[in-house]
């Protein structure tokens, strides 16, 4: 089956077979959030990116898997609705930046800062901060497939947009400063975007809109 990144809340998850990673997106109630697991298929190790809901149905998905870490994107509450209970199934590790930490409703584990490197059996994704949608949000860019990079972005990139800074000018110019320096700057157009919510986009679809996203100022 070819991937699309086209899922519905409830419905069935999308898989991409990517060199050494699989990559699995799910679209969960109650709200419509997307989640996706980073299972490593030469160990079965597997990151989840976003316990936003449904954790019976993240669960089955991690399978067999050992669940390595939890990576709360950033620290708004759509996001974490299923974070306590996989974290109390599976004892996983809770990975946040530290400036939404607090927002969490269990302890972080750990704090991610800016281009660390965090492990998935013997798959590697890279930490991106980007301030403005929060101040703690974070992408994760893995490059191990020689096709292209993969980069979930959380609510700080989406397809026709940056994330919602609530007409906060400031606000909008960090976001928009982080995104084109630390995404379009240095990842090529092939770059696919997996987002928080909806559909799936590449960076060559949305890098020639940025002039018009700084000049309408959201």
């Amino acid at each position: 089956m070819t991937y699309t990144g086209q899922v519905e809340q409830g419905g069935p998850a999308d898989v991409r077979e990517a060199p050494g990673l699989r990559i699995t997106k799910v679209c969960t109630p109650p709200f419509t959030n997307n989640c996706y697991l980073l299972r490593c298929t030469q160990t079965g190790d597997t990151l989840l990116v976003d316990a936003a809901g449904d954790a019976p149905r993240l669960l089955e998905l991690v399978g067999d898997g050992r669940l390595v870490g939890v990576v709360e994107t950033h620290g708004h509450w759509d996001h974490q609705q299923a974070l306590a209970e996989v974290v109390e199934a599976t004892g996983a590790p809770v990975l946040v930046h530290a400036n939404d930490a607090d927002d969490l409703p269990v302890e972080a584990t750990r704090l991610l800062v800016d281009g660390e490197v965090v492990e998935v059996g013997q798959q590697q994704v890279r930490v991106v901060h980007l301030v403005g949608h929060t101040p703690g949000s974070v992408a994760l860019v893995w490059e191990g497939d020689p096709e292209r990079p993969h980069a979930f972005t959380g609510d700080s990139l989406f397809p026709g947009g940056v994330g919602n800074t609530e007409k906060d000018p400031q606000r909008f110019t960090s976001l928009l400063d982080d995104v084109t320096a630390k995404l379009f700057d240095v990842l090529p157009d092939e770059t696919w975007v997996y987002p928080g919510h909806g559909a799936d986009t590449t960076l060559g679809a949305e890098r020639p809109s940025l002039p018009e996203w700084r000049a309408r100022g959201w």
